[in-house]
């Protein structure tokens, strides 16, 4: 029993390549995109974090940072004194929360569904429609909802026809309202887009898995419920993960757009907040004390959320980003056996998608393949690199 235990406790610890001068000529492509990507994140992301300090000062744009005055948490004692600051928490909180839950329920609800369409062609007319709506700007989502819920609307126009209503209702009038028609519009605009990964899940289910309980008798709600389901969960787990952090991105341009002062006590988010203080009345420190608070709450929102997936995943030791990297890396391991190129020209790609449309993800890409890459590499020992 005692050298069983031993045994458990034991790490096994997987062998390391010594890197050498011979390793980083022969790796000198990979090393050059890495350098590339590492500079671009300190340019764009870590050297604009010294301007937080304008959030303890008394910033005056024409002293500066080295030469405004500190005032230390003063800005962050006026934040939270003003309660314009907390109806706009609550607002940030309730809208981003209804938002997660409505997206992520209606993604996974829409993918199941879209899955169960026998006819492959009707399935791929209808992934190709629900996509679309993604690509659309805020501006022109926005004019489609004036049109529909305007008093002439389609909407007002059916419930008076229908006599479910004497007199069209202003619907951007009224607060109660405003909340319903953002949920509405992101998820008539996103649930294509992000049931995609979902899709991909369940592709990657087992068939046998349906056709044993087919023998069993179960049938379609069945399978769903016992097969689809368990099957997507851990992608489920991932995505909420990376939903939760962005709680408090409930958005700034429908809010914006949609917004006027009949309802404005609903419809301001932090967003809005840092651009009408901030930047319109000159209050840098202000709108800079209000991202600050912002960003501390996704980051805790997201440790918290990650040490709860990382008890539910058990056996993994780092969490959701372990299970991550892992399946990025096991697939990629595939594709540097043969076509090895076709990964590291994601790279650049990724590089320059973040300067044109300004996506945040194209970087988290370039990172997932730099970390899969090296990932590889130190299990294979380098022997499965061909770069030439």
């Amino acid at each position: 029993m005692s050298l069983t235990r031993k045994n458990k406790k034991e790490k096994v610890r997987e062998p390391r390549t010594k890197i050498t001068w011979k390793e980083v000529k022969r790796q000198k492509v990979l090393l050059f995109w890495a350098a590339i990507m590492v500079a671009y994140g300190v340019v764009f992301y870590y050297l604009p974090l010294a301007g937080w300090a304008m959030a303890f000062q008394d910033y005056k744009p024409r002293l500066g940072i080295f030469h405004s005055a500190f005032v230390g948490l003063d800005k962050f004692k006026m934040l939270f004194s003003d309660m314009t600051f907390i109806r706009v928490i609550r607002n940030t909180l309730a809208m981003g929360v209804i938002n997660l839950v409505v997206t992520f329920v209606t993604a996974i609800a829409f993918a199941i569904l879209l899955n169960e369409i026998a006819s492959k062609g009707g399935k791929k007319v209808v992934q190709t429609i629900s996509y679309l709506p993604h690509f659309l700007s805020w501006i022109i989502v926005t004019g489609i909802l004036h049109d529909m819920l305007s008093g002439t609307g389609i909407v007002n126009e059916f419930l008076v026809n229908m006599h479910i209503i004497d007199q069209p209702i202003n619907f951007f009038a009224h607060p109660g309202y405003f909340w319903p028609i953002v949920a509405f519009a992101n998820v008539w605009k996103e649930t294509g887009w992000n049931a995609i990964i979902y899709l991909a899940a369940i592709t990657s289910i087992d068939p046998s898995l349906y056709e044993a309980a087919s023998i069993d008798g179960a049938g379609r709600w069945a399978k769903i419920k016992y097969v689809t389901l368990p099957g997507i969960k851990p992608t489920i787990i991932i995505l909420l993960l990376m939903n939760v952090g962005n709680v408090l991105n409930a958005g700034f341009e429908i809010q914006y757009l949609l917004g006027n002062g009949l309802i404005q006590d609903v419809s301001q988010t932090i967003d809005i907040y840092v651009l009408k203080w901030g930047i319109s009345q000159g209050d840098y420190a202000i709108g800079t004390a209000a991202g600050i608070f912002k960003s501390v709450v996704s980051i805790i929102l997201i440790f918290i959320a990650n040490k709860i997936v990382a008890a539910v995943l058990k056996g993994m030791q780092s969490g959701v980003a372990a299970l991550i990297v892992s399946v990025v890396a096991d697939m990629c391991t595939v594709i540097l056996k043969e076509k090895s190129f076709f990964l590291f020209s994601l790279i650049p790609i990724a590089f320059i998608a973040n300067f044109i449309f300004d996506v945040n993800v194209a970087l988290i890409l370039a990172v997932c393949c730099g970390l899969c890459i090296l990932r590889v590499y130190v299990r294979s020992g380098g022997h499965k690199w061909k770069f030439f």
